[in-house]
């Protein structure tokens, strides 16, 4: 991989020539600075393949300096010098993400082994981030492999490299954020920062303060000036979040920032220049408020550049096993042997979700606390989700009624896990009956009941 840009970077001159003269003697090209700040600079002139980086350095150390990389290039490749007695930070920056450390002093040989398998260790990963954005991966916490997931993973991908404005749109709690954030991750700007505000948590005036920022003095407690979301997305994406709620007078001041690039800080008359790209979301119908004159229209077509829908839970029931097991292995922590019967899977996906993947993914959590087992059943999400179904009941050829009774209400305890309350509110009788028959029967189990004829307590 000789030809690579390499990045030094030490306080000491005599060790910055001592590691670029082995380097370049193989090949690679060689750029230097004597401090992070500097460094900094340098990656984001030159984006080099990999940057070694002394570990302890006056006003920026190694460790901060690989932070502030990471930030800009997630896949970017570090190795950090370190000396005697630096074995604990070592691990920390491998922590942070360093690909390697070397430990002073070394020989050429070792630092030649390091710098090669790192570099080969950056394009591996560099290629499977291409390859999750080719093969419909698009972020890993988007969840869904439905034909309708499919459509959003291809709208994404087409919209990410573009500079368009992308207007996305769907219920509370389909996952708008979440698609905002995989934008900006498949775009030229992804080493750039993302920068959310969710515009209908703020009133007019504080939420004027946060897009476009304050100077010092401009109202009552502006005791110091402040940058606002715009100046702060500069170089990156911002994502408005319920666009819909903005005022008539921000929605025009918006349109300015979209079409001209440019606005004022609250209090002040200094005209800025920025370059972002924004994301816009909404649950609401942009076009009926356009039509009713609450929301400009040459916002809304400035904003629906690129128009993103995101269906309904309800609409692709197909993806909900998955997005569960999903949730429960993101709340059972520790836990590793829960899971779900089958029979809670299948009310799951009969469920109508009016809260969608957010919905979702509380009454999981909720499931697990109410949880007598390691198996989650259809009694343990909240009654709010409707009244599991009984489960099916196949009968012997020679069942009497007795029988029938019998089997029914053994089985339908084991579906909802023992709950002789849940038991009698899906079979439609009293929990002093259930609690009666139950002492007839001895409990004995239902699954010794099939095939054939029920046998006796």
């Amino acid at each position: 991989m000789a030809n690579e840009m390499i990045l030094i970077v030490d306080d000491q001159s005599s060790a910055r020539r001592s590691l670029a003269s082995i380097l370049e003697r193989e090949g690679y090209q060689i750029t230097q600075a004597e401090n992070g700040f500097r460094a900094l600079a340098a990656f984001n002139a030159l984006t080099p393949a990999l940057t070694i980086t002394d570990l302890t350095m006056p006003g920026m150390n190694g460790i901060e300096l690989l932070r502030r990389i990471k930030q800009r290039d997630p896949t970017a490749g570090v190795v950090l010098l370190t000396g005697f007695g630096e074995v604990d930070s070592a691990v920390e920056a491998m922590r942070e993400g360093a690909l390697d450390y070397l430990r002073k002093p070394f020989d050429a040989g070792r630092l030649l082994r390091v710098v090669e398998n790192a570099l080969r260790h950056r394009e591996l990963r560099r290629h499977s981030v291409a390859s999750r954005a080719t093969n419909g991966d698009i972020s890993e916490r988007i969840i869904g492999s439905s034909p309708e997931m499919q459509h959003v993973f291809n709208a994404i991908r087409q919209a990410g490299p573009s500079r368009a404005t992308v207007l996305i749109t769907g219920e509370s709690g389909t996952g708008k954020e979440l698609v905002a954030e995989a934008i900006h991750r498949n775009s030229p700007r992804a080493g750039g920062p993302l920068v959310r505000l969710n515009c209908a948590a703020l009133s007019e005036n504080l939420l004027e303060s946060e897009l476009f920022g304050h100077e010092r003095g401009s109202f009552t407690g502006a005791d110091r000036r402040r940058r606002g979301r715009i100046e702060q997305a500069d170089g990156g994406t911002l994502f408005l979040d319920e666009i819909a709620e903005i005022s008539p007078s921000l929605q025009v001041k918006l349109l300015r920032v979209l079409q001209e690039r440019t606005f004022e800080r609250v209090g002040s008359n200094e005209t800025l220049r920025v370059d972002l790209r924004l994301v816009a979301a909404t649950n609401g119908d942009l076009r009926r408020l356009v039509a009713e004159q609450r929301f400009r229209e040459d916002l809304f077509y400035r904003l629906n550049v690129i128009n993103l829908h995101l269906p309904a839970l309800g609409e692709r029931p197909s993806d909900i096993p998955r997005l569960a097991t999903h949730f429960l292995e993101k709340h059972a922590g520790n836990d590793s042997g829960r899971s779900f019967s089958d029979a809670a899977l299948e009310f799951l996906a009969g469920c109508d979700w009016p809260g969608n993947v957010r919905q979702l993914e509380n009454a999981i959590e909720r499931a697990l606390v109410f949880a007598r087992g390691p198996m989650v059943e259809p009694g343990d999400f909240p009654p709010e989700l409707g009244t599991a179904p009984a489960p099916e009941v196949p009968v012997p050829p020679d069942a009497t009624m007795n029988d029938f009774e019998r089997y029914a209400i053994l089985k339908t305890m084991e579906a909802v896990g023992g709950s002789t309350r849940r038991t009698a509110q899906l079979l439609g009788i009293s929990v002093r009956k259930i609690q009666y028959r139950l002492r007839e029967y001895g409990a004995a189990p239902a699954s010794k009941m099939l095939p054939g004829r029920p046998s006796a307590a």
